[in-house]
């Protein structure tokens, strides 16, 4: 029978390089979820070590063991919870002085740990050179070189962990002396603490707990057991304070620095021909406060000529291909047999969802835009430059992380405002971070855009669309920080790790993590409320038409038009006859009955349609143009869904729906979150208030004033209109 698991946790910096090493060792063989109460993730995963099963936890990114961050919170109930058997502390060899501050705080812990200095080889091109052999002795604990986006140091790395686990006595890592008084202090409370048997100090040594309560940790402190010893430790504090002249907390991390400074300064040195860091250089420009935000802007637009220019072309063949598609079901469907599950499938299930599809490769080329910059460091310089411009609008630093989550779904991205301690920034980032454009508004913004504006003007369009968003939530925010959420912000500390060559296994995964979502997204809700859709423009079906289709078609086909202007001149009437039906459908009352109200922006029934299904999912707005505009082969003659919406809208009228789209209410799954985030009704309905007055009260003055101005709103008369007259029909009511 095998041994029991050998369960290890690996810990370190944000940035360090530590959940590359972890998908190294464990490949697919994880568990993601998150941690209860927070978003913080919560990775595990199993793998085989030699003879032996291992079980790898993921702990979050954290610079130290207090309390001070949700991260550093469920790091430490991670190790107290769970039986621990090795640490393995991931260190940027690069940045090895700051990340080893954890290290001095792991050791207390008492468990084997091994040290796993990552990304060995950016440091060795910054000239540092190490002396393994003295930093193992100064911390007690063995090192490997490792350099985890090629898996340069992995069989090393297990073989390390092979050695410690079948060691009967493992060696302990060395732990900081902090001085005769303060010493003293803690072996006091180590005695007291340990006295009392409690079921913390299980599984961590009492010592460790006696040096949180003398650091007076708020999270230790707290816990039921130790208030005695805390008042003990004040009186501690009082005696060091008098004997240092500083408080025990500051000694105490003073002692740590000075352990990692004289370590580092005894076993790390800069060769002679250290050159200097490209990060700096490059940083000087990117995170200018004159230059950054601008700089940033231009990244954002090159992203989106990117995203048109290279989708454009394999969008072109996904739409012939569901084209195809439909064409060939309907070709091979028996006829007069199953007509409306025919039509079902071809223009509820293949126009619905098919119309969705289409856009994958803008989703795809988005997110690896998105994906190159992340792991080239940008992202992180895009944060901190923005901080600064942020807090002009009463938002805190940390508001943009949810934000640039935001690119991708407002879900997470509400979820990710937990990391904001203060209430009030917290709430106001929740109110605006919907504003920021989501993966889900893509296709309407693919569908749109190039129907209505030249290829020069679509990466143009689609910025000031995105910035429009960001403008929206920045104004939002600074009235909401003045009014409804005042206070005090906060400082926003963040790592700006050093710029790195992407691999392409790690731009792969993240591509096909926002893309999976996509894909279960269009075949599983998208799916059904295409079905839902297709329904409701179906029934109540109608009988009675203003005129006589059949006669009309048939006096086409004897007229003396040629072949092609036949065609066309059919293709027309059988648009008008389904228009009709639509209009009298439970979609197109609804729709009707809207009209009214979202006439003066510039919107018809057709639209207005169409917006009850985006409430449910952004998509599926471009799913219910899909079906209502699934005109069979007067679309396949002419062209795609994009020339029939050309044919029936002004430019004007394209960038509003677009404007109402990005402004309006998110979806239901926002709203959900929204809920349970601010853990009020009353906050999720004056949210989906305030995103309608803004939605509707912009895009009313963009109208109305490109009307008045006489910009963008010239439409061309379809062809098929033209044929149809001159064949003396009247197609046109």
């Amino acid at each position: 029978m095998e041994s029991k698991v050998f369960r290890i946790a690996l810990a370190g910096n944000p940035n360090c390089g530590k959940t590359t090493i972890f998908n190294r060792l464990t490949g697919t063989r994880q568990h993601v979820g998150n941690y209860p109460g927070v978003t913080v993730e919560r990775k595990t995963g199993v793998c085989r070590i030699g003879d032996f099963r291992a079980e790898i936890i993921d702990l979050p990114g954290i610079y130290s063991l207090s309390s001070s961050s949700p991260e550093e919170k469920v790091a430490f109930q991670e190790l107290l919870n769970d039986d621990i058997d090795l640490i393995l502390n991931v260190i940027d060899a690069g940045n090895a002085q700051r990340n080893m501050y954890l290290t001095t705080q792991l050791t207390e812990l008492d468990i084997p740990m091994l040290l796993a200095f990552n990304m060995i080889d950016d440091a060795e091109k910054q000239g540092l050179v190490f002396d393994f052999g003295k930093l193992e002795q100064f911390f007690g604990a063995p090192i490997v070189k490792t350099i985890g986006s090629s898996g340069v140091g992995l069989e090393e790395l297990k073989s390390a962990i092979c050695a410690i686990r079948d060691n009967p006595s493992p060696q302990r890592p060395v732990k900081p002396k902090y001085g005769p008084k303060t010493d003293e202090a803690i072996r006091a409370l180590t005695a007291g603490i340990a006295a009392l048997n409690l079921p913390e100090t299980r599984r961590i040594p009492a010592r460790y707990f006696a040096i949180k309560v003398l650091e007076d940790d708020p999270a230790i402190c707290s816990r039921p057991g130790f208030e005695p010893f805390c008042r003990e430790a004040g009186e501690w504090r009082r005696q060091i304070a008098a004997r240092n002249g500083i408080n025990s907390r500051t000694l105490m991390a003073d002692v740590r620095y000075g352990v990692i400074a004289g370590a580092c300064r005894e076993a790390i040195t800069i060769s002679s021909d250290r050159r200097r860091q490209l990060s700096d250089v490059i940083d000087k420009y990117v995170t200018n406060r004159f230059l950054g935000v601008p700089i940033f802007l231009l990244m954002m637009y090159l992203v989106f000529e990117f995203t048109f220019t290279l989708g454009q072309f394999p969008m072109d063949y996904l739409e012939m291909f569901f084209g195809w598609l439909g064409e060939s079901v309907t070709a091979i469907w028996p006829a007069g047999h199953g007509e409306f599950l025919r039509r079902l499938i071809v223009e509820g299930i293949i126009g619905g969802v098919g119309g969705v599809l289409v856009f994958l490769p803008n989703i795809l080329f988005l997110f690896l835009a998105i994906a190159i910059l992340e792991g080239t460091g940008y992202m992180a310089r895009a944060a901190f430059v923005m901080d600064g411009f942020m807090h002009m609008f009463g938002l805190h630093g940390k508001s943009f992380i949810p934000m640039l989550i935001g690119f991708g779904c407002s879900v997470p991205a509400v979820m990710a405002t937990r990391t904001i301690d203060n209430e009030s920034d917290r709430r106001t980032t929740i109110m605006v971070v919907p504003f920021i454009s989501c993966g889900a508004r893509l296709p309407i913004y693919s569908m749109l855009i190039p129907a209505f504006f030249a290829l020069k003007y679509q990466a143009l369009v689609m910025w000031i669309l995105y910035l429009i968003g960001l403008v929206v939530a920045l104004g939002c925010a600074l009235a909401l920080k003045s009014t409804l959420f005042k206070g005090e912000g906060e400082v926003f500390v963040m790592e700006l790790p050093p710029y790195r060559l992407p691999t392409l296994r790690s731009i792969l995964i993240l591509m096909w993590e926002k893309t999976s979502l996509y894909l279960q997204k269009a075949g599983t809700l998208i799916l059904l409320a295409s079905i839902i859709l297709f329904v409701i423009n179906t029934f109540p079906e109608k009988s009675d038409y203003s005129k006589d289709y059949d006669a009309a078609i048939e006096q086409v086909q004897n007229s003396s038009l040629a072949e092609a202007e036949k065609t066309m001149a059919v293709s027309t009437l059988e648009a008008e006859r389904k228009g009709e039906a639509l209009e009298y459908s439970i979609a197109g009352r609804i729709g009707k009955g809207l009209e009214t109200v979202m006439k003066p922006i510039g919107f018809d029934w057709r639209v207005s349609s169409a917006l009850i299904g985006a409430f449910a999912a952004k998509e599926l707005f471009v799913a219910q143009l899909g079906i209502l505009y699934s005109v069979g082969d007067s679309e396949a003659a002419e062209g795609t869904l994009q020339r029939a919406l050309r044919n029936s809208y002004t430019p004007l009228q394209g960038f509003c729906i677009m404007l109402f789209c990005l402004l309006t209410v998110p979806c239901v799954a926002t709203m959900a979150v929204v809920r349970r985030e601010s853990n009020s009704w009353k906050f999720m309905f004056g949210q989906i208030l305030l995103f309608t007055v803004i939605a509707y009260t912009i895009t009313l003055i963009v109208f109305q004033t490109g009307s008045l101005l006489n910009i963008g709103t010239s439409i061309s008369a379809p062809e098929e209109t033209a044929v149809v007259e001159s064949a003396g029909i009247g197609a046109a009511r």
